[in-house]
């Protein structure tokens, strides 16, 4: 079930808008609707990004993939999140989460769409019995959520990266304390359509 929240703390600002909106998990239905969105809040260039190499062929983590939805059923934000290996510490993976891309409908940037998405996304992470979770982004916008880089100095992208933009919130404390070396997907591959399409005939066999 979503969780209904209002984007909009003033009457006035109904007008144009819609009133509410929900946050659920992310439906098959909302792919196609999902890519659209992340095209025109990110540009064509979001595919050359360092996080995308790690998220590249791999599917979401159980359960932390995550829509915004309005009354009428259209897609307004997007964020999901990724099993990672937030390097290693005594010569073991140090399991972590990579959040994103975080991307809200440009239409109705500024509205708390995204703010609401991240606390969403940060709570059921830790519900989950996750530890940390990583992302690339601006500091001055991620800091609100208690994100930071003072445990990400030792970490690195596996591609170009500014380490200022390298954030991670520790859900347990201490948890990234050691911590180094790039970081490495960690999460299950995702099944091509053509893979599907065998395993579906493999199952009707």
């Amino acid at each position: 079930m979503g969780v209904f929240m209002s984007a909009f703390p003033h009457a006035a600002a109904f007008e144009n808008a819609a009133r509410l909106f929900a946050i659920g998990a992310e439906q098959p239905h909302q792919i196609d609707a999902r890519e659209a969105l992340l095209d025109r809040a990110m540009g064509p260039g979001r595919t050359r990004k360092s996080s995308e190499a790690i998220r590249q062929g791999r599917l979401p983590a159980e359960g932390l993939a995550f829509s915004a939805t309005a009354g009428d059923g259209s897609l307004m934000g997007t964020v999901r999140l990724w099993n990672i290996e937030a390097g290693a510490r005594d010569g073991s993976p140090v399991p972590a989460l990579l959040l994103g891309p975080l991307a809200v409908d440009p239409q109705l940037a500024g509205t708390g769409i995204g703010a609401a998405l991240m606390r969403h996304a940060i709570a059921e992470a830790a519900r989950l019995g996750h530890d940390a979770i990583v992302l690339v982004g601006d500091p001055e916008y991620y800091a609100r959520f208690g994100f930071c880089a003072d445990a990400t100095a030792a970490l690195a992208m596996p591609g170009p990266f500014e380490s200022r933009r390298l954030l991670a919130l520790e859900l347990a404390p201490d948890h990234l304390r050691g911590a180094s070396g790039i970081i490495a997907p960690a999460g299950p591959p995702a099944l091509t359509a053509q893979a599907s399409s065998q395993l579906l005939l493999a199952d009707v066999a």
